[in-house]
């Protein structure tokens, strides 16, 4: 994602399947850094309105950040050869540290006195979707962030969107040679250094991209692999082909047991405040939320991930202008941030013990770090219905996504796009 949105109009011609098999089992506690985020503006006031306040650090629990679009890729690090900014960084190392949260710093774009193209337009500043045209450059600024944060910033990400040329627009050839420099230098500063491949995003061209980039050699120069599932014109459910997809080019280059990152995705959320910003081409035909399909859509999304394989995933955006969990005027948060924090406090050190679909029904069974277990029920479409509980489940309390209690009534509840929860007795 960025400040104006590229081509990722692909993303919304993905064909969902008319039934979706059984998710696996999945039998291992969901880390705490499963739940990420990207902010944007917590150190620096948005693009959009330079006079604004800085976010506040987000309130709902998570456990790690991507930051992209966080204004401290290359461009913004060594604005001009070896004359380096790290306020903005150290700033952010300083705020993770302290709430316990995990890095991810993406290494990509190339600040226009180091790009191979200083003039070529990019969906930031001229040049910088370009590859350096000195390796030399690369490797320098690699080690010396690389350096600097030893310790301190584990992960490392090697470019954002590769293949959409607003992003990156080099060979796959190029992208192997910064990424065999990058992982090389990484390791010999730090060989507990985490090196995310680049990511792809949309429908079945994205994973035709990234095996062929894998067949160049890229699949050697990584430790996890990582994808945008974005369907931003369709409900969570649509991830999951998304996924598949992933996994088997991974799985065709020897990559299968390697960890899989979602590194990025969301959808618009309904906004109120008062400075509104134009949406771009793109944003126009995605589909924006409402208070209570963000809720949902956000639950569904973070289960939905984990249950098919995903080991994390950095929600966009806990502060973007037309993505955020928040009010950017107020700060107050949106029905869709509290049903982060209420999935992130109920998940985090528990088990999704399996997930399955039964026509347009979804039933997850919980286990939770202390012990308690209830099921997950909603709907892939928007109709509601009167479901009967089964009765082996032996429940003795229902919720709604926002806490609120459910009545079942002759053993049936309503359920719908908005997962409900079933507790079970002890």
């Amino acid at each position: 994602m960025m400040k104006v949105l590229s081509a990722l109009l692909m993303i919304s011609s993905i064909t969902i399947p008319s039934a979706l098999e059984a998710a696996a089992e999945i039998n291992q506690p969901i880390p705490k850094e499963y739940f990420g985020l990207h902010i944007q503006n917590t150190g620096k006031a948005p693009y959009w309105n330079p006079s604004a306040a800085k976010t506040p650090w987000p309130s709902v629990k998570f456990g790690s950040w991507r930051l992209w679009d966080a204004y401290v890729g290359w461009p913004s690090l060594e604005p001009s050869k070896g004359k380096w900014d790290f306020e903005l960084l150290d700033k952010y190392v300083a705020l993770a540290e302290n709430a316990g949260v995990e890095l991810l710093l993406p290494l990509g774009l190339s600040p226009a006195w180091a790009s191979a193209r200083p003039t070529e337009p990019s969906n930031y500043r001229p040049g910088n979707a370009a590859e350096p045209s000195d390796l030399q450059d690369w490797r320098t600024y690699v080690h010396t962030v690389a350096t600097r944060y030893k310790g301190r910033i584990k992960n490392y990400e090697l470019w954002n969107e590769v293949n959409l040329p607003g992003f990156y627009s080099g060979s796959k050839d190029k992208l192997v040679e910064l990424a065999r420099e990058a992982y090389r230098t990484l390791k010999e500063v730090d060989p507990d250094i985490v090196f995310v491949s680049p990511s792809v995003t949309g429908g079945q061209p994205a994973y035709i991209w990234l095996d062929e980039y894998f067949a160049k050699g890229g699949a050697s120069y990584l430790d996890v692999v990582g994808s945008h599932f974005y369907a931003p014109t369709h409900p969570p459910e649509a991830m999951l082909p998304l996924i598949k997809q992933a996994q088997a080019v991974m799985a065709k280059h020897g990559l299968d047991q390697k960890p899989l990152w979602n590194t990025e995705a969301g959808w618009q959320m309904e906004s109120r405040q008062k400075k509104k910003v134009p949406l771009g081409l793109i944003e126009q035909k995605w589909k924006k939320l409402d208070d209570r399909g963000g809720a949902a859509y956000v639950a569904r999304a973070l289960v939905l991930n984990w249950v098919r394989g995903v080991s994390r995933f950095y929600w966009y955006s806990w502060d973007n202008v037309h993505m955020g969990l928040i009010e950017l005027d107020t700060f107050k948060l949106k029905p869709a941030a509290a049903a982060y924090d209420r999935m992130a406090r109920l998940l985090a050190g528990g088990i999704l013990k399996d997930c399955s679909q039964s026509k347009s029904i979804w039933t997850c069974s919980i286990t939770q770090a202390d012990g308690k277990r209830l099921w997950m029920v909603w709907t892939e479409d928007d109709n509601a219905q009167d479901w009967q509980v089964p009765g082996e489940w032996n429940i003795n309390r229902v919720e709604a996504l926002d806490g609120g209690t459910l009545e079942i009534k002759n053993s049936f509840v309503r359920i719908g796009p908005d997962p409900i929860f079933l507790s079970i007795k002890k």
